[in-house]
């Protein structure tokens, strides 16, 4: 059975090459602009989430994973955040975030940390 990503991007460009990617990969994916995938975590019940720090609506990514992370049913679910932030791995801990991928992406570097992470 396909591993299932939830992946949440503030760019449609960058959400569209992280999906075919990590599809071709043989990974299922869950592709979003908005956080509307992470009201039905238990609908989709993914291996790992992976958002973006600036996504579009009232929180910010690592505020998405900080709560994923407080809360008992989904604090063991994988979360990887995203940016462009000169200090992403600071954001990352902060968070709880289980990994962090730094934007521009590398796409080997992209397939390494959610293989690690789920």
């Amino acid at each position: 059975m396909d591993k299932k990503i939830v992946l949440i991007q503030d760019n449609e460009e960058v959400l569209n090459i992280m999906d075919e990617v990590l599809t071709d990969e043989g990974f299922d994916v869950v592709p979003s602009l908005t956080t509307e995938p992470i009201e039905q975590l238990e609908e989709i019940d993914p291996d790992v989430v992976i958002v973006d720090d600036h996504i579009k609506g009232k929180k910010s990514g690592s505020e998405v994973i900080a709560e994923l992370k407080s809360e008992p049913e989904t604090e063991n679910l994988s979360a990887i955040l995203t940016s462009t932030s000169f200090d992403l791995p600071n954001e990352a801990k902060n968070c709880n975030a289980d990994d962090y991928i730094e934007k521009p992406f590398d796409i080997d570097h992209l397939i390494d940390v959610v293989n690690k992470n789920t």
